[in-house]
């Protein structure tokens, strides 16, 4: 058995590995998506510094404004206290605004603030380039709508 400092040779004549029963496995091919997905989001974000749930959280008080927190983070499957420290970062980046609600002083309502727009339209920008991209490695808009349509059976 090597230890951790043993270098391990390998016989790379027959090629790659191969598995039917986990390499086939809808959920391991899911992740794996998803995990591709997300690190190119990441590169393209890099200089943004902004993730996806960040992103997420942007959109929808964008096209949303004024709604609880609360409201925010349930549509987007984020827990509360989760969801609290993701708007704080926001917050504090001055992207967005948490006020309260009148009738409900507990409550925060989102807004986006002016530069919280501006930083979601050059974000929105190189999503809708990076989407265009995934559009492009599926084969194209039909095929997008399949794996839409087989993602929501999933869900």
């Amino acid at each position: 058995m090597p230890t951790d400092n043993a270098v391990v040779e390998q016989d790379d004549a027959e090629g790659g590995l191969t598995s039917q029963s986990a390499l086939g496995l809808v959920g391991y091919r899911l992740r794996r998506a998803q995990l591709s997905v997300f690190q190119r989001f990441l590169t393209v974000f890099e200089s943004l510094a902004l993730r996806p749930a960040e992103y997420s959280v942007l959109v929808l008080v964008e096209e949303n404004p004024g709604r609880k927190q609360s409201e925010i983070a349930a549509a987007l499957g984020i827990k509360r206290a989760n969801f609290v420290a993701l708007a704080q970062g926001l917050e504090a980046r001055g992207l967005l605004e948490r006020l309260s609600v009148e009738r409900d002083r507990r409550a925060n309502a989102l807004h986006l603030t002016a530069s919280g727009r501006v930083f979601l339209a050059q974000a929105r920008a190189r999503h809708d380039q990076l989407e265009n991209e995934f559009v492009q490695r599926l084969g194209g808009d039909s095929e997008r709508e399949r794996l839409l349509m087989l993602l929501d059976r999933l869900t």
